[in-house]
C-alpha cells in the first residue's frame, strides 16, 4: 500500500539535513546527588534546555503502551513509539491480557506443551516488567499444575538491572515457596534446575557476545556449570565470594541432587518455554534451540524439543516458529512514510542499541524498508562491563555521523548514544557521570556539523536511567540500576529559526508525538492518525 505525505504550505524544512539524536537513558530527574545527569558537566545540554524550543515527554507507562503508569519505559517500547507515531499495546500488556482472558491456555501450542514429559521455563526472574514478569511466569506454571503436568523445571536468569541490583534472593524465595506449595498440593515435581546473571548467562543481544548464550546453553541443556544444592545457595555463595558482585553478573549455576547429578537437563521430547516477552535478549537463545544448522558455537548434544517463546521475537525472520502471544502489529511507521516519499536517511548506533534504531524503530521489522534510500550503520560494542569503558563507542558514533552528514546524500538521520543507559545500568556513579559527559561532548560535535550544513536537529531520549542512580528509603541508600519514571527532554536545535513555529501546548505529550514533529520539520504534514506534532506553525 502506497503511503502519501502531503507537503506543508507554511514550512519546507531547512536546506541542510535533519538529525535526530537519542541520548539513551538520559532523563530529567531531581537536581540532587542521586542524579548523574545533574552532577555531570554538560554545557551543551544546559544550553539546549535553556532554549524556548523545548519540552518534556513522558517515556513510561501508558504513554508507551505498557499496562500502567507504574511501569518504567525501556528502549524497545520507546523506539517503537517514536518510530510509529502512535501508541500500541506492548508485550507486557498483551501477555497480561492473554493470561487474564485465559486465551493463552486455549491455543494449540500450549496444549502441545502440557503433553510433554517435562516442561522447562527459561527467562528473567523479576517483576521489572521490561523483559518479563514473575506474576506471568507463576500463572503459566499454575496452569501446568492444574492441567496435569507432572514434571517441570525452571531456569531463572537473575536480574539486578530492571530491579534492585541485589534482589535475586527475594525472587528466588518467592519462587521456591510457590513451587513447594504446588509440589505438596498437586503431588508434582517442580524444581529450579539452573540459572545465572542475565549479563553473563543466556540473555545476549544483537550478536554482541555469543559466549553468554553458550554458557546458558551448557547450564540449561547439559547441566554443565558450577553445582549447588539450591539457587539460593548459589547466589549467596557468589555474594560471599565477591562482595561487589551484583545479580546481573552472577556466574552460571546448576542445581544437583544428593548424588551430585543435575536435576533438570533438557532432554529429547521436552517442552521449553522462554517466558520473556521482550525480543532483543531472547532471539539468540531461541536460535540455539531451533536452528538445524547452527554455527555460533558448538552445542554438543542438541535435544529435539518443542520450543516456544512468550511472543514472536522477530516478526520478519519468524523467531521462534512457535509462540504463545502475538506481538503488536505496528504498521505505517514514520520511516515507511518517508521512504515512500523518496526521502533518504541513515540510522546509526553501536551494537547495544543498533537494533533499536532499526528493528524496533521500524515496528519490529528486520532489514531495510528501502535499501536504495536508507543506510544502517553499526559500530561494534566492546565486550566489557560498561562502567570500565564509559565512553563506550560514542566518539566513534559521532565520527561516523559527521562523515555521513558531510556526504550530502541523506535528508535526515537518527543516532543513538547508548552510554546513559548501559553505564547507568551498572549503578556506578562516577562512570555514569563520565558517560553523560561523553554524550554531551559528542552531541555538541554533531550540532556544530548540523549548523555548518544549514540543518537542524532534534535531541531527546527514549527513557530515563542515569537521572536516578540511587534511592533513599527510611535512611537506607540503595543503588538503582533500573530505568526511571522520569520524563525525558525534547529540544529542537534550529540555527535558522526565525519564529516560524512554536511549541504546541499538548497535555501529557509523549514519545509518540515525536514522529509527527519530525515530519513537520522535514516539511510534511503528519498522517491523520498520528499523535499530534510537538510544534505548531504560526
Amino acid at each position: 500500500m502506497a503511503l502519501t505525505l502531503n507537503k506543508l504550505s507554511a514550512f519546507r524544512g531547512r536546506k541542510g539535513p535533519l538529525l535526530l539524536i537519542i541520548m539513551d537513558g538520559i532523563g530529567i530527574g531531581k537536581n540532587d546527588e542521586s542524579n548523574a545527569v545533574y552532577l555531570a558537566d554538560t554545557p551543551v545540554l544546559d544550553r539546549l534546555l535553556a532554549s524556548p524550543l523545548k519540552t518534556q515527554l513522558r517515556a513510561h507507562g501508558t504513554a508507551v503502551g505498557l499496562p500502567s503508569d507504574e511501569d518504567m519505559g525501556n528502549s524497545e517500547v520507546g523506539h517503537n513509539a517514536i518510530g510509529a507515531g502512535r501508541v500500541f499495546s506492548q508485550g507486557a500488556k498483551l501477555v497480561d491480557s492473554a493470561i487474564e482472558s485465559k486465551k493463552i491456555f486455549a491455543t494449540p501450542i500450549w496444549n502441545d506443551v502440557i503433553q510433554r514429559p517435562t516442561v522447562h521455563f527459561i527467562g528473567l526472574l523479576s517483576d521489572g516488567n521490561v523483559h518479563s514478569n514473575i506474576k506471568q511466569l507463576f500463572a503459566l506454571i499454575q496452569n501446568c499444575a492444574d492441567r496435569g503436568v507432572r514434571r517441570l523445571r525452571l531456569h531463572p536468569l537473575l536480574d539486578g538491572r530492571d530491579v534492585g541490583e541485589k534482589t535475586a534472593l527475594i525472587y528466588l524465595e518467592q519462587t521456591e515457596a510457590f513451587l513447594t506449595g504446588l509440589n505438596a498440593a498437586k503431588g508434582v515435581d517442580y524444581r529450579i534446575a539452573s540459572g545465572g546473571g542475565r549479563m553473563v548467562t543466556t540473555m545476549d543481544r544483537y550478536n554482541a557476545d555469543w559466549s553468554v548464550v553458550q554458557r546458558g546453553w551448557k547450564a540449561h541443556v547439559h547441566g554443565d556449570a558450577r553445582p549447588f544444592t539450591s539457587a539460593a545457595q548459589a547466589v549467596q555463595t557468589y555474594y560471599d565470594e565477591d562482595a561487589k558482585i551484583t545479580d546481573q553478573y552472577l556466574p552460571s549455576f546448576v542445581i544437583v541432587d544428593d548424588a551430585g547429578r543435575p536435576v533438570g537437563p533438557i532432554e529429547d521430547g521436552d517442552a521449553v518455554i522462554n517466558f520473556n516477552f521482550r525480543g532483543d535478549r531472547a532471539i539468540e537463545i531461541s536460535r540455539a534451540f531451533t536452528e538445524k544448522t547452527f554455527k555460533e558455537f558448538d552445542r554438543g548434544r542438541t535435544p529435539e524439543v518443542l520450543y516456544a517463546g512468550m511472543m514472536e521475537y522477530d516478526g520478519d525472520l519468524h523467531i521462534p516458529e512457535h509462540f504463545l502471544v502475538s506481538p503488536p502489529e505496528i504498521d505505517r511507521t514514520v520511516s515507511e512514510y518517508l521512504c515512500d516519499a523518496d526521502v533518504t536517511s541513515f540510522a546509526l548506533s553501536e551494537t547495544q542499541k543498533y537494533g533499536h534504531v532499526t528493528y524496533f524503530w521500524n515496528g519490529n521489522r528486520s532489514g531495510y524498508i528501502n535499501e536504495k534510500l536508507e543506510r544502517y550503520c553499526e559500530i561494534p560494542s566492546d565486550k566489557i562491563q560498561f562502567d570500565q569503558a564509559p565512553a563506550m563507542k560514542a566518539n566513534e558514533i559521532a565520527d561516523k555521523a559527521v562523515s555521513l552528514l558531510r556526504t550530502g546524500r541523506y535528508r535526515w538521520g537518527r543516532v543513538n548514544f547508548a552510554n546513559g543507559d548501559m553505564v547507568g545500568h551498572t549503578g556506578v556513579m562516577q562512570a555514569t557521570i563520565t558517560a553523560v559527559e561523553t554524550v554531551d561532548r559528542c552531541v555538541g560535535r554533531l550540532l556544530e556539523e548540523v549548523q555548518r550544513l544549514d540543518g537542524l536537529a532534534v535531541i531527546t531520549a527514549d527513557h530515563g536511567n542515569a537521572d536516578e542512580m540511587f534511592t533513599i528509603k527510611k535512611g537506607v541508600k540503595s543503588v538503582k540500576t533500573a530505568h526511571t519514571l522520569n520524563p525525558v527532554p525534547f529540544v529542537i536545535f534550529d540555527p535558522q529559526y526565525q519564529g516560524e513555529y512554536g511549541m504546541a501546548p499538548i497535555a501529557n505529550a509523549g514519545l509518540s508525538n515525536i514522529a509527527a514533529t519530525l515530519l513537520n520539520l522535514l516539511g510534511y504534514e503528519k498522517p491523520a492518525d498520528y499523535d499530534a506534532s510537538l510544534i505548531a506553525f504560526k
